[in-house]
């Protein structure tokens, strides 16, 4: 039978090995040891105590030695771990032993005590064989190793064998102890690829497994649905004119092909979804009559897992919807695939081991965005139409701006988050929000009108009772005179130039229709990234990180923040000091300060802080006009940078300032992308030192180069206020009119031939 591996075939190997020449010893022992006894016994005489002992221990030990191998046969992790545990008491009680037997072992010497034993009358006979030669006429005495020890040459020996075995067992236990956690450690790492690699197979199983029609090329009919804005699509499924498992089918072709390009795809549901539509599980009579939906990979579907990245999390379907997916089916719509996100969901990348890298649709290069990067690379592909993300510091809006789609960052209570997995449950210091994300802006207005329509308060009790307000929307729609505040900079990395060029452009737009456009200098936006930062991991990253397997891979933004936090005080107070004096960086210095695991005393001092940053901001949009309705919105730049390159949040996963800020105020946020980099506009001025940027900046602008970046798209950010979705998506439908008025409307990618 082979020797189990555990991940290390020659350690495995050795421990056998180990234990082999173990049982082997122990069988010497036993033996030597049992004839010692007999003899002693034989002349009616009680064997020593430390003799007797050694036989039972050693008898134990053998036991355990044989049991502990069908163990190691059966790959019992956990059973590794037992087994060490076992063996280093082994060791310690053989040591013990080995010290009894061998301090009046130690100087005798066999052959002296023989040549004496050998003359009777000889005055030169060693004291202890005197001893043991007065001493064994006493019919029931008990001798002690002073007495049998070197009493013959056999039993001088036999007593300094057993003495050098059980030294010899010290040494082999000690290296087992060691082998079997060392094998239980790579035994866990070696698992999780195993793990992942299952998961892996098993989505490429379903694609393969799917009907033969999704192979085929697009049919003009699956062509004219892909070009159809959802609202049309809806009434043709209605009307009858399309059958819903058409639509299905149209877009699942698109998605495979999307998943073959940019690893967008976790969990494939089409046959599943196709099942749901012939039992009559979908409400073909809802606002979202057939439209299918993509979902960030933490939604729950029942029958599937919701690993959100972290291998253990595999092999663990939900047993029934979320609250989510519920009202997505009763509205209509049908779930068919779910998307890729980071582990952690800390980072606007999106990579991690279960499933794999996820690609930027325009550039294999880059990110795609995250934390619902998969979203944005599948939306951006045309893989799907409408799609659910999350976001906690610009989940939804970064994956929008990086793949350019479209997203709405919704306030909290506007969308049930019930139903979900997280990589940081019980986090409600920058609360978390599930959001939509489409292909269109007239799909993210429909969509999200819809959705809302549907009373989503009557599926999750955390969902404000607030009805959509077509009054709001319409108002902003018609042709008012709009008020718009450009918010340039986060005072933390000023915009690079595609994004400052992207924003110009849709500013310009804005003023050739005649809006009132001026700058604005809001409520400082560095301390709301010092807020948000130190309240989003006030546990001191501990709550992400215990879902980690050993062995698995971070995302690189949230691992460098991982290492911060898990360093002792005093040595992140010298690395503070050595930044704010040495290095004179005060803004990387202010961030660095307060990063450690806090109390809930600080935690409720961080939260009073956040409240007051919020009041100033109210304070502020209200010095506009009345109330405040001299500032309809803000436009901004959405990031420092278009995309980062694979790994690129190692160093630029604090530079989010530009949408983290609105997570912190908890306002409503879109993004609609304006254009792409373009080397011949947007290359970084000579002039420009990125060495002597703050630690933020100079993490962000490393990664920036016009030429390597050439097609990657550019987006602005709409802001309104608090629970202003309707607001906003008017706006941004005036922001697309004036720059389609100008001819610079974004052209989308364009969906594949094959």
């Amino acid at each position: 039978m082979p020797v189990p591996d555990y991940g290390a075939a020659p350690l495995a190997k050795t421990f056998m090995l180990v234990r082999g020449l173990a049982l082997l010893a122990m069988v010497c022992i036993v033996g030597l040891t049992a004839n010692f006894v007999s003899e002693i016994v034989s002349t009616n005489i009680d064997p020593p105590r430390e003799i007797v002992g050694t036989l039972t221990i050693t008898c134990l030990a053998a036991l355990y030695c044989l049991i502990s191998i069908p163990f190691f046969y059966a790959r019992a992790n956990l059973g590794l771990f037992i087994m060490a545990g076992l063996d280093a008491l082994l060791c310690l009680a053989f040591a013990i032993v080995a010290v009894i037997l061998g301090k009046p072992l130690s100087f005798l010497n066999c052959m002296i005590i023989a040549d004496a034993n050998a003359a009777a009358n000889a005055q030169s006979a060693s004291a202890f064989a005197q001893s043991l030669a007065s001493n064994l006429g006493k019919s029931g005495s008990t001798l002690g190793l002073q007495n049998w020890a070197g009493s013959t040459k056999v039993n001088c020996f036999e007593t300094k064998a057993i003495w050098g075995l059980c030294i010899a067992l010290c040494i082999l236990f000690t290296c087992s102890s060691l082998i079997l956690p060392t094998l239980w450690l790579k035994a866990r790492r070696a698992g999780v690829p195993a793990t992942n690699k299952r998961k892996q197979d098993e989505r490429a199983a379903r694609i393969a497994a799917l009907p033969t029609t999704y192979s085929y090329p697009l049919s003009s009919n699956e062509k004219e649905i892909l070009d159809e804005d959802i609202g049309d699509l809806v009434h043709d499924v209605q009307d009858g004119r399309k059958k819903a498992v058409e639509v299905l089918r149209a877009y699942g072709k698109v998605a495979v092909k999307a998943q073959e390009k940019t690893n967008c795809v976790t969990e494939v549901m089409l046959k599943e979804a196709e099942g749901w539509i012939e039992r009559g599980e979908i409400n073909m009579k809802g606002p979202l009559a057939g439209v299918p939906v993509s979902l960030k990979d933490s939604i729950h579907v029942g029958g599937f897992d919701t690993s959100v990245g972290y291998s253990v999390n595999v092999g663990k379907p939900v047993q029934s919807d979320g609250a989510l997916v519920r009202m997505l089916k009763d509205a209509g719509a049908v779930p068919f695939v779910k998307t890729a996100l980071p582990v952690t969901l800390l980072s606007f990348e999106s990579f991690n081991d279960v499933w794999g890298r996820c690609l930027n649709p325009h550039n294999q290069k880059y990110s795609p965005g995250g934390s619902s990067g998969g979203e944005g690379a599948l939306l951006a592909f045309g893989g799907s139409r409408i799609g659910i993300g999350s976001d906690v510091a610009g989940s939804v809006r970064a994956p929008a701006h990086y793949s350019g789609c479209y997203s709405l960052r919704c306030s909290t209570g506007r969308w049930p988050k019930l139903g979900v997995n997280t990589s940081m449950p019980g986090q409600e210091g920058i609360a978390s929000v599930f959001s939509p994300m489409t292909r269109t802006l007239m799909d993210l207005s429909y969509f999200t009108r819809s959705f809302i329509q549907m009373q989503p308060w009557t599926y999750d009790q955390s969902v404000h009772p607030l009805v959509w307000r077509s009054e709001v929307e319409n108002t902003y729609k018609d042709k008012k005179v709009l008020k718009v505040g450009i918010m340039r900079t986060d005072t933390v990395v000023d915009p690079a130039p595609a994004c400052a060029r992207a924003l110009d452009m849709a500013a310009s737009a804005l003023r050739d229709q005649g809006y009132h456009v001026f700058d604005v200098t809001p409520p400082n936006p560095y301390e709301a990234l010092v807020i948000a930062s130190n309240l989003l991991n006030a546990d001191g990253t501990r709550t992400f990180r215990s879902y980690f397997r050993t062995g698995e891979s971070d995302d690189p933004g949230a691992a460098e923040f991982g290492r911060y936090m898990r360093l002792p005080r005093f040595i992140k107070w010298f690395y503070w000091a050595y930044v704010k004096y040495l290095k004179r960086d005060d803004v990387w210095a202010g961030l660095l300060e307060h990063w450690h695991e806090k109390s809930a005393f600080e935690n409720w001092q961080w939260v009073s802080k956040r409240e007051v940053y919020k009041a100033r901001w109210h304070e502020w949009w209200n010095g506009f006009g009345e109330k405040g309705d001299g500032l309809d919105f803000i436009l901004t730049p959405p990031n420092a940078t278009p995309a980062v390159p694979h790994g690129g949040m190692s160093s630029a996963a604090a530079a989010c300032g530009y949408t983290f800020l609105f997570n912190l105020l908890d306002y409503s946020c879109g993004i609609l992308p304006v254009t792409h980099v373009d080397p011949a506009k947007d290359v970084l001025p000579a002039s420009v030192n990125v060495r002597k940027m703050n630690g933020v900046a100079r993490g962000a602008y490393e990664h920036y180069d016009a030429v390597k970046m050439a097609g990657l798209p550019v987006a602005v950010q709409v802001v309104g206020r608090r629970l202003e979705e309707e607001k906003v998506l008017a706006c941004m439908q005036r922001v697309e009119d004036a720059l389609e008025a100008k001819g610079e409307r974004y052209e989308l990618l364009k969906v594949p031939e094959f």
